[in-house]
């Protein structure tokens, strides 16, 4: 049968309309839906790719981001939107 694909911290519902949550663990949850049910792999190596990309850009939310560490704090919506963006940017034959 399907498969469920979801962060194992859920939804956040706690802190929901704060734009405090981090969006990446259900953007890699999509991906893995893409992957092992919907058999979509070029469209999973793509959000895994822009996931990765703006870790490297040094973009993070406030739960991964340390003192110091030179990153940008962003809130859920800005993140969501810098990974749009790099997917925007993608060609998926280079994935």
């Amino acid at each position: 049968g399907p498969g469920v694909f979801e962060p194992c911290h859920g939804s956040a519902p706690d802190i929901a309309g704060q734009d405090k949550a981090n969006p990446l663990a259900m953007i890699l949850s999509a991906a893995m839906m893409l992957q092992y049910d919907l058999d979509r792999p070029e469209e999973a190596k793509m959000l895994e790719a822009a996931v990765e990309s703006v870790l490297d850009q040094k973009l993070r939310t406030s739960d991964i981001k340390q003192e110091g560490d030179g990153c940008k704090l962003l809130g859920c919506k800005e993140m969501g939107e810098a990974v749009a963006a790099t997917i925007a940017s993608m060609d998926l034959v280079t994935v």
